[in-house]
């Protein structure tokens, strides 16, 4: 599929590299600014009713000739169908998740493209807010949603996904990263790794 760019891109080496909003949502606004004061804070970002402030989950859209990266997938859609109808409302709810105006469909449409085109899916680390668009359900069962893609994660992430502390418990969802397993797509990386793909490689942090 041809490429139509409709927004501005910053060239690095042989990518394109764009923001690709997926949707706003909420999330707490004391938890987000940790040890800043609220009367600080508030004033640029208000807080509703239930003291969370809104976000907006944005990932990284690599075009380049031969391969189609995204970096991270945001939060997702599938809710009811991927966790379950106690879950799904509730979650959607309480994250007040909003696509009205963007979506990873949308910015994919936008830039020519499909979720059939991207080839490759490089995922930070598996919170929800990150990794929650990875799988999409068919129907019947939970499958990757870049059906054509290679996707990588950190090793270590996996396994603190799979077996996480009280703290994180939250952030991870089965239903995020289970199935790119079972499909057998999904790439684990152990450290640093030059060369991923031409021109990309990684680097690894421990933290946001």
């Amino acid at each position: 599929m041809q490429n139509a760019p409709t927004s501005k891109s910053l060239k690095i080496g042989d990518y394109r590299v764009k923001s690709a909003p997926t949707g706003v949502f909420a999330l707490d606004g004391d938890a987000m600014f940790g040890t800043v004061p609220k009367v600080l804070w508030e004033k640029t970002n208000p807080a509703d009713s239930q003291n969370r402030i809104q976000m907006e989950a944005r990932t990284l859209l690599l075009l380049g000739e031969k391969h189609k990266v995204l970096i991270d997938t945001g939060i997702g859609s599938d809710f009811v169908e991927k966790y379950g109808d106690r879950l799904g409302p509730k979650f959607a709810e309480m994250y007040a998740i909003d696509r009205s105006q963007n979506s990873i469909a949308k910015t994919l449409a936008d830039n020519g493209l499909s979720p059939n085109d991207i080839t490759d899916v490089i995922l930070t680390h598996l919170h929800f807010d990150h990794a929650g668009g990875a799988t999409k359900w068919d129907g019947k069962k939970l499958v990757p949603s870049y059906p054509n893609a290679q996707y990588y994660v950190q090793k270590k992430n996996l396994e603190t996904a799979r077996h996480p502390n009280v703290r994180e418990k939250a952030s991870y969802f089965s239903a995020n990263f289970e199935p790119l397993l079972e499909a057998g797509c999904l790439n684990l990386l152990d450290g640093n790794k030059q060369d991923l793909l031409p021109g990309v490689s990684v680097e690894l942090s421990h933290g946001h």
